[in-house]
């Protein structure tokens, strides 16, 4: 696994929404400006948290079936070895084979238990409960669903890459996430992602503080607008 950026340049990042990462890992062309975020069905559940940074422990999960009757059934204990393998902060991931889900893993019972494991949220395409009893130990919740019962659910795959809000994400991850969505910060340019963010915001403050003021025309918007030489500007 690639170096793990210092405390630092965690919270550098937790300083900005993820729509901000999102246009400072576009400066770098990594890769396609279409891929590298999720789907918006994966809904953020307690948007008034600050956002959240951290590395990514995968598994994939089942409810439909009870996990006696299933063969690919895994224990707990070797769930929670994978998540202390993965360095702090962690966000755990999980992909729930039951589409449309049915049995929902997460509550206060597993907010607990994650939490203390260095866990700092969760990302799903299955379900979450208990929202209340949750929101107030400040694990956070993303989930497709909110669901009644956890059904059968049980563990199936675990440190594998999962798939979830049409990501794909692999152990060790580093995933940003606040309300508006999550967005995973390639590990080869994470420490400059920061900084990044704030040459765009630069940028951006010069055009809507030019948008607020007297002095406001069309001309001088496609002026300011305009790239130089030296700088491609785009529109927001």
């Amino acid at each position: 696994m690639p170096d793990t950026l210092s405390t630092d340049q965690l919270a550098a990042l937790r300083a900005w929404p993820s729509p901000a990462i999102a246009n400072a890992i576009e400066t770098f062309d990594v890769r396609s400006r279409a891929f590298g975020f999720m789907t918006p069905d994966i809904l953020c559940r307690f948007p008034d948290m600050e956002p959240i940074v951290g590395y990514a422990a995968t598994c994939k999960i089942r409810a439909s079936i009870p996990p006696a009757d299933d063969p690919e059934t895994q224990a707990a204990p070797d769930w929670w070895a994978h998540i202390e393998s993965i360095p702090e902060p962690r966000i755990i991931v999980i992909q729930d084979l039951d589409q449309p889900p049915i049995g929902s893993f997460w509550g206060e019972v597993n907010g607990n238990i994650h939490k203390a494991l260095g866990g700092i949220g969760l990302v799903t395409d299955g379900g979450v409960r208990d929202l209340d009893e949750v929101e107030e130990i400040g694990f956070q919740f993303f989930s497709r669903e909110i669901l009644v019962s956890h059904a059968y659910v049980h563990l199936v795959e675990i440190g594998q890459p999962v798939t979830v809000g049409g990501l794909t994400v692999s152990p060790g991850d580093l995933l940003h996430g606040d309300k508006h969505g999550v967005v995973q910060i390639p590990h080869d340019i994470a420490p400059q992602v920061a900084d990044a963010a704030q040459a765009v915001e630069d940028r951006e403050r010069v055009i809507i503080n030019y948008a607020k003021s007297a002095d406001f025309s069309r001309d001088g918007l496609l002026q300011i607008m305009r790239p130089t030489p030296s700088t491609e500007e785009e529109t927001p």
